[in-house]
């Protein structure tokens, strides 16, 4: 049953597309041949005919030329006479020319210095020929009596060495301990003490003139008992 079912609607469908092919075979042939109407049609209608122009207009012949005539000359007229008119002289204008700027030569510009020649190199110190010399034992400048008090109390002993500077006129200008006695008191008793009560022949150099020196010398702090 199924099959035959299969079959009829094969066979419908083959109709059904033979039908359409005929329709369109059909409005195509009408097409065409409506349109080959209406062409032919157009054609007949179509009509030729010549156009002629018009005929041009007579044109009139030109009228004779006139009899000739004596001509004329023009009448004679006068120049007019010349005015002469006074014409005023064209106003001077004067300019005011400014004078050339003045330029003044400038000298160019002088060249650098030379360097300053550099100082003469000091004269050599003279030579030391006779060093200075204590006018009196320094040692016995100082006695039991300038015992610092407080070095007494504290019972400090010991030797303190010291240089002394010795100016142009004999006297001290300067104290500096080389040795301490390991005492404060006794260095600076020391140097105070010397430098106040000693006094010396100053120095002399190769001139014959006083000059500086230094002079050492040591003191020994002992306590008298």
């Amino acid at each position: 049953m199924a099959y035959a079912d299969n079959r009829m609607s094969s066979g419908r469908i083959t109709a059904i597309v033979i039908v359409a092919i005929l329709h369109a075979l059909l409005g195509y042939a009408f097409i065409t041949g409506l349109a080959y109407n209406v062409i032919k049609k157009a054609a007949a209608d179509l009509k030729t005919f010549n156009v002629e122009e018009p005929p041009p207009p007579d044109q009139k012949p030109p009228p004779p030329p006139p009899p000739d005539q004596p001509v004329q000359p023009p009448p004679i007229v006068a120049p007019p006479p010349l005015i002469r008119t006074n014409t005023p002289p064209p106003p001077i204008s004067t300019v005011n020319i400014a004078p050339p700027p003045v330029i003044t030569p400038t000298a160019p510009p002088a060249p650098p210095a030379p360097p300053a020649p550099p100082p003469p190199p000091p004269p050599p110190a003279p030579v030391k020929v006779e060093p200075a010399r204590a006018k009196t034992n320094l040692v016995g400048l100082i006695s039991n009596d300038d015992y610092p008090p407080s070095s007494l109390r504290n019972e400090e002993q010991g030797t303190v060495r010291v240089r002394l500077e010795v100016g142009t006129n004999g006297r001290v200008t300067g104290c500096s301990v080389t040795s301490s006695s390991g005492h404060p008191a006794l260095d600076s008793a020391t140097c105070r003490l010397l430098s106040s009560r000693a006094r010396f022949t100053p120095a002399k150099d190769s001139s014959g003139n006083a000059t500086t020196d230094t002079f050492s010398q040591a003191i020994a702090w002992r306590i008298q008992g």
